[in-house]
């Protein structure tokens, strides 16, 4: 006879077994030190809330909510994790810093490190890390240490790491992390760029940090000291809004005035295919437009009369004192699933903004589409930042931020 406990360890083990050929197939997982260690780790034991089925789904499990309902902590999407652990390209015997908790992630980093490795794990919440420490026992990864703390100081006392991944979304890198990090070591951080976030993978150059890739991706904010809110100007209620993640000078009234104002729209006659990601057009618009901010609106059909952007979470915006102008989308082909890039306007200079917007679209696909991607450098505040021609700078708190294409 089979005990109920017995079935669903093999349950378990064959959701975990799926997941990763899931991951495989999708190129999430592209080596087999990352297969082996999301073969090993049970998930379901970091996650005892959810189902197995939840537990081995490849999508996030959220573990802790504010006073408002928005997640706070959660178990990342493992499609994401695993691109961030293939961006960090961990080896036996490094000793690596986690920055956000949760268990999970760092027990797969103490299988990629090995016995003779060493893995800290980071949080500022005591719920979180109290979590963290009784899973992590329970999985069997007691080696793992977990730290209570506000991680903008790192963690001295087992630094300096040849790794330091951050899964937690940051708008700078502080100066800690700078000094933690071994000469030859490398940092993996979801970092928000005039409101687009990016897992960059960053080694160093001399006095500063830079890029040898990066992937979309998304987190759950930083807490503390390193906590840097967007500011949001709502256009119409709750339906629509424009972020904007510096101090740029908005004329609100002006901006929904503009709102209610007929639709002017132009085409660009750039196609895309319906499965093709187009996150490189939104970071060089994010690099080439001076005032720029992020339009989003509520996922109901009453938000969509009024907005219909490329994405309702975060679409490229042109603005002006009186008008804005943002980044759409429409099928040409149903068949073929292609797709056409324009630009919806709005405002008394909604034609020359919609003209300047769709510009930039044709300039990304004739200049960079199809080459190298943009290069992220990240600079001490106390360093200058190589100047680049064409560079987007980015001040911070803490660093400059650079973006240039080869």
């Amino acid at each position: 006879m089979v005990t109920a406990t017995a079935a669903d360890s093999a349950r378990a083990d064959a959701l975990r077994q799926a997941l990763v050929e899931e991951l495989l197939t999708a190129g999430s997982i592209t080596s087999p030190e990352v297969a082996a260690a999301f073969r090993a780790v049970p998930r379901h034991l970091f996650a005892p809330e959810a189902t197995l089925e939840q537990a081995y789904a490849n999508d996030i499990v959220r573990t802790k909510r504010d006073e408002h309902g928005v997640t706070i902590s959660s178990v990342s999407a493992p499609w994401l994790q695993a691109v961030m652990l293939e961006q960090a390209q961990i080896r036996p015997g490094m000793r690596c810093l986690e920055i956000g908790s949760g268990g999970y992630n760092a027990a797969l980093l103490a299988e990629l490190v090995g016995p003779d490795g060493e893995v800290a794990t980071v949080d500022i919440d005591a719920d979180v890390t109290d979590r963290a420490r009784r899973f992590l026992d329970t999985a069997g990864y007691g080696r793992v240490n977990v730290v209570l703390a506000d991680a903008e100081g790192g963690v001295p006392q087992h630094a300096p790491y040849d790794r330091i991944i951050v899964t937690v979304g940051v708008w700078d890198v502080p100066p800690a992390w700078f000094d933690q990090l071994s000469d030859d070591g490398r940092i993996v951080v979801p970092l928000r760029m005039r409101g687009l976030s990016r897992s960059l993978a960053l080694v160093r150059d001399g006095d500063h940090l830079v890029s040898v890739e990066h992937e979309m991706a998304g987190f759950v904010a930083v807490q503390g000291a390193g906590a840097h809110a967007e500011r949001l100007v709502t256009l119409h209620g709750e339906d629509v809004g424009l972020r904007f993640d510096d101090d740029q000078r908005v004329d609100a009234e002006a901006l929904r005035t503009a709102l209610r104002q007929p639709r002017v729209e132009k085409w660009s006659g750039v196609m895309f295919g319906g499965m093709e990601p187009f996150d490189g057009l939104f970071l060089w618009l994010a690099t080439s437009l001076d005032r720029f901010c992020l339009l989003s609106r509520a996922r109901t059909d009453a938000a969509r009369e009024l907005v219909d952007p490329a994405s309702p979470i975060a679409t490229p915006t042109l603005l002006s004192d009186s008008g804005f102008a943002y980044v759409a989308f429409r099928e040409v082909d149903p068949q073929e699933q292609t797709y056409e890039f324009g630009v919806y306007g709005h405002g008394p200079d909604a034609v020359s903004l919609a003209d300047a917007l769709v510009e930039q679209i044709r300039v990304w696909d004739r200049e960079h589409r199809h080459g190298p991607a943009a290069r992220i450098s990240i600079y001490p505040a106390s360093v200058p930042a190589a100047e680049q021609p064409a560079a987007r700078l980015i001040p911070k708190r803490h660093t400059t931020v650079t973006i240039s294409w080869p």
